[in-house]
């Protein structure tokens, strides 16, 4: 197997779960979020079902500190790939949700003989107009520590206008919660290594089996763009789920089942 780069490695936290000699299954969380926020869910029912399960924080998330220096997607890639090896896993299937679909990619084309799969949740090649504006904005009131704009911003760019007029008053008082520990402490740094993403050159070279799977009704990450991965990723396979970006809060059940049957169809 290829060294990992030391240099590009910043410190993470991870978890592992399931049996030590289940396939592996690497996650990559999305900017803004953490594992807890994104896989807080799946990963019991993935180690339900034999696999071994590695799950780290990127800095400023969960448990890892923030970064000394910039986030690059590189170096991102190169952690995440140091904490599987760590983890006991030699080879895993990547399950990448936003942020951790660009990740993803980036481990494949980097690490190519330690992927065995690829499932791409609302994701990008590299963000356009629509998306760099809302990363601009949440950038500002970050900076501007607005929690209460930021908890706005995130619910509109976050959910389908469905799921968000559908909240009780209660629940949408939660989801607007303008806590300051709410947005993890690295938000500002992966906020701004999402602005930097761009993997084009690097879809045409993955040749392990693929799941792309588009958010339709996604107001942060227009289909369009899971689209683009699909056509991009030769023999690549194509699901939507009509929900917004956080599918892991509209629908799990949806999604936990068209990973499932992926992994399940491709033996992974």
């Amino acid at each position: 197997m290829a060294q990992i780069p030391a240099a590009s490695l910043p410190p993470l936290s991870t978890t592992v779960t399931g049996p030590a000699t289940g396939p592996g299954i690497l996650l990559a969380h999305g900017a803004t979020g953490s594992i807890e926020g994104n896989y807080a869910e799946l990963i019991p029912a993935l180690a339900a079902s034999g696999h071994r399960v590695v799950a780290p924080d990127y800095p400023g998330s969960g448990r890892t500190p923030r970064a000394a220096d910039p986030l690059t997607l590189d170096g991102l890639a190169d952690a995440l790939v140091a904490e599987a090896v760590r983890g006991g896993l030699e080879t895993f299937t990547l399950i990448g949700f936003s942020l951790g679909t660009a990740v993803s990619v980036r481990v494949a084309a980097r690490h190519p003989e330690r992927v065995r799969g690829l499932i791409l949740t609302a994701g990008l090649a590299r963000p356009d107009h629509r998306a760099n504006i809302w990363l601009d904005l949440w950038l500002r009131l970050l900076d501007r520590s607005d929690y209460a704009g930021f908890a706005q911003v995130g619910a509109l760019s976050g959910l389908s206008a469905e799921y968000l007029n559908g909240l009780s008053p209660t629940a949408l008082a939660a989801v607007l919660d303008p806590d300051p520990d709410s947005p993890p402490p690295g938000s500002a740094e992966q906020t701004a290594l999402v602005r930097t993403v761009d993997t084009t050159a690097d879809l045409p070279g993955i040749s392990v089996p693929t799941l792309v799977i588009a958010t339709t009704l996604d107001a942060l990450l227009h289909p369009s763009h899971s689209c683009y991965l699909a056509e991009h990723i030769p023999n690549a396979e194509y699901a939507e789920i009509a929900t917004g970006h956080v599918p892991m809060v509209e629908r799990p059940a949806e999604w936990h089942a068209l990973i499932e049957k992926f992994l399940a169809g491709h033996g992974l």
